[in-house]
């Protein structure tokens, strides 16, 4: 049934990426987004307390203006609807009442429809013959209108207008604000009467409505949900519950209104309430699979399955963090689901959206989630949504809310033109133990000379010189002001922080691993980064999926994948033979029993299916596949296979004109590439044969080959 579902919903998407034909919904950009991310993270409740988010929220304009200019060869009717009231003006003059129809005469045309709407975001949709509404259309909430004293309207030179925003509600009868995600019904695999309640288990972490099957009585009952059966048996300290008042006469199936996250419900009913059996609703995002990995390794394969599994409930209207407890939009979350989606879903719209909801509206008064970090990972976010796909439309519309952020953030500078942690400013970086915040720390100007770089980077693809100069400038000395101030040659790294201006004796994993594939470092400064730091037991170790997935993509890097592949393994495999069903926000392997569900002073205060437990989908992809952009949208691109441990692997990476097909054993490659001109480097201890075109070799084993799209290769090789 959600296989159905989904190509039904799949087949609106007209224009999944970026185009769009044919009349839709339209709306101030960023608008939906906002008011869909305050209706989700609004859901949360912790033991049935409402708990909401810990930063400010906005909210849509609720006045803004449509217009667009027509030159028609013909009279037509237009059909108009709105999510508000409205007026309409044709060519300046105002039609009389809020028509629903109206005939627009032959020739040029200029349609403005000025739409009111206080609870949710105004919308429009007009549809015609030549007349619908599109992307083209232009918005503004400003009215610098006025009227002077001989009645003449002025014109309005001084408003800024914007490209509208949209998404896939194609149809007058779509209407924006009552969009939901589909559900469909998963049933329990055990129910068991335990404890003068029911345990019910779902078999593997799950999200949705719970349904009462038969349910009759007057009386109470209460639901403990738990990610563990420890946790929904555990009815005193559980993070979330249901406490639900019946009067019903005749037997009902009942679906609770509040969605949870959990794999085990236990449920307790007073004596004059009854039910006989319990289902679930589960609630999801239809995602087309586009991205595979399969291998001759059958634990690496469960790896990845629990990944996309995890993926898969983490992304929801907006990608969350996790399932059980915040259910809101963590930017630093959220940039690692974007560089999962694109080697699994690729899908765009949902990484638009959470950017859009992220950033929020103006006025700036705090850092993103009020994460100085979080605030840097979004603008590295955009320039990676823009090289996977090419979408310059979205760099235009986005662009403003950059700059104004980064004005934001240019205004928090200290003295030395660091980024420091100020007045409700919280400086995460990871949850380490002992991890000093204190002074200007190096990671945070690591991210922020990259967000300034990204500046520079789509200042360049909008042609906008100026910005273009400004950033890179800045860039470039606070490049290397960073170098000068935390680089120590005695120690082959990066320190942690400066404090009173003199450099710290801590040095951690995040500012050197991050250097490492920001490609920041020469050849020398790398090795010793990899040798004396990251492969170093006695600097801290990182405990969290979070930052597991960096480090490892830096042991990438450093040409250490035989080592990454052990660890994943070791890591995540670890995971799964403590019962793992979705991967957890932090997982530390000297903890035992009950100690792995505790985090924050909690029992059960860790997430199970956290977002960030999703990484091996990244690695896999980008770095044992080994497909990756090299410009935008595909159009150049890499692929450098690597099987390590495995005897062979095959999978599919998305892109957005289709999947790139690939098999990797030890002498037998095959791949195919429905778009633009790539470049295949494998290392063989003689050179390669393919049946079409030439290896060219590189080095004393690497060869490389140039793949054009359409074309099946078929290669044999010697792998060393």
């Amino acid at each position: 049934m959600k296989r159905i579902f989904l190509v039904l919903y799949l087949s609106i998407l007209t224009s999944l990426s970026f185009g769009q034909q044919g009349p839709t919904w339209i709306w101030y950009p960023g608008d939906f987004e906002v008011w869909l991310s305050n209706d989700m993270q609004n859901r949360r409740t912790e033991r049935g307390t409402y708990f909401p988010p810990f930063w400010k929220m906005d909210s849509h304009y609720v006045l803004v203006e449509f217009n667009k200019e027509f030159d028609l060869p013909n009279e037509e009717q237009i059909q108009i609807k709105a999510e508000g009231i409205y007026n309409v003006k044709v060519n300046g003059k105002m039609v009389s009442g809020m028509p629903d129809k109206l005939i627009l005469k032959k020739g040029k045309q200029k349609v403005n429809i000025k739409v009111y709407n206080q609870s949710t975001p105004p919308a429009l949709f007009v549809s015609g013959k030549n007349v619908n509404t599109d992307k083209d259309w232009f918005v503004t909430y400003e009215d610098k209108e006025w009227i002077d004293e001989t009645g003449k309207a002025s014109d309005a030179s001084g408003t800024t207008y914007s490209k509208v925003g949209y998404w896939n509600f194609n149809r007058m009868d779509q209407i924006p604000s009552q969009f939901k995600l589909p559900t469909q019904l998963q049933k329990a695999v055990y129910q068991s009467k335990l404890n003068d309640g029911v345990l019910v288990d779902f078999g593997k972490n799950t999200f949705g409505f719970l349904t009462l099957h038969n349910l009759i009585g007057k009386g109470n009952i209460s639901i403990y949900y738990g990610e563990s059966k420890e946790e929904a048996l555990d009815t005193a300290k559980c993070e979330t519950l249901d406490y639900l008042n019946i009067i019903q006469s005749n037997k009902v199936d009942s679906t609770l209104l509040n969605s949870k996250g959990f794999r085990y419900a236990f449920i307790k009913n007073s004596e004059n309430v009854n039910f006989s059996d319990v289902s679930m609703q589960y609630e999801y995002l239809p995602v087309e699979d586009r991205g595979t990995f399969r291998s001759s390794d059958d634990e690496l394969n469960k790896i990845w399955e629990v990944s996309k599994y995890t993926m898969e409930l983490t992304s929801r209207e907006f990608y969350i963090d996790g399932i059980k407890r915040d259910r809101w939009i963590w930017s630093g979350d959220a940039y690692q689901s974007y560089a999962m989606n694109y080697y699994l879903g690729f899908d765009s719209n949902t990484v638009k959206r959470t950017i859009l909801a992220l950033r929020g509206k103006e006025p700036t008064v705090s850092h993103i989630n009020t994460i100085m970090d979080y605030t840097f990972y979004w603008f590295l976010s955009i320039y990676d949504y823009y090289l996977y796909t090419g979408d310059d439309e979205f760099i235009e519309n986005i662009y403003p809310r950059m700059k104004s952020m980064m004005e934001f953030c240019l205004n928090r500078r200290n003295h030395n033109g660091f980024m420091e942690g100020l007045a409700g400013d919280w400086v995460f970086i990871d949850w380490a133990e002992g991890l000093s915040k204190k002074g200007e720390v190096s990671f945070e100007q690591l991210l922020f000379c990259r967000s300034l770089e990204t500046m520079a980077l789509c200042a360049e693809i909008l042609n906008k010189p100026d910005d273009k100069l400004l950033y890179s400038n800045i860039s470039t000395d606070l490049k290397d002001k960073f170098f000068k101030s935390y680089w120590n040659s005695e120690k082959n790294a990066f320190v942690h922080s400066l404090v009173d201006g003199k450099q710290t004796d801590n040095v951690t994993k995040y500012t050197n691993m991050f250097a490492i594939f920001f490609d920041y470092l020469n050849a020398n400064q790398k090795d010793g980064i990899r040798d004396h730091v990251l492969l170093n037991d006695k600097v801290q170790k990182i405990m969290t999926p979070y930052m597991r997935y960096y480090e490892l993509e830096a042991l990438c890097v450093v040409g250490e994948k035989d080592f990454v592949m052990k660890e994943m393994k070791n890591y995540w495999g670890a995971m799964l033979k403590q019962g793992a069903t979705t991967f957890w926000e932090e997982y530390n392997p000297s903890k035992s029993g009950k100690d792995h569900l505790s985090m924050y002073g909690r029992d059960y205060g860790k997430s199970l299916c956290h977002s960030w437990g999703a990484g091996p989908i990244y690695l896999l992809g980008k770095y044992f596949l080994g497909a990756k952009p090299t410009s935008a949208g595909y159009k150049t691109y890499d692929i450098e296979p690597y099987l390590a441990s495995q005897e062979w692997m095959e999978g599919k990476i998305p892109t957005p004109k289709g999947e790139i097909d690939l098999f990797v054993s030890k002498n037998k490659i095959k791949v195919q590439s429905p778009i633009g001109l790539g470049t295949l480097r494998i290392k063989s201890k003689t050179l390669p044969k393919s049946n079409h075109g030439a290896f060219v070799k590189q080095d004393d084993h690497t060869y490389s080959l140039e793949l054009k799209s359409g074309i099946s290769y078929q290669i044999d090789y010697k792998s060393l």
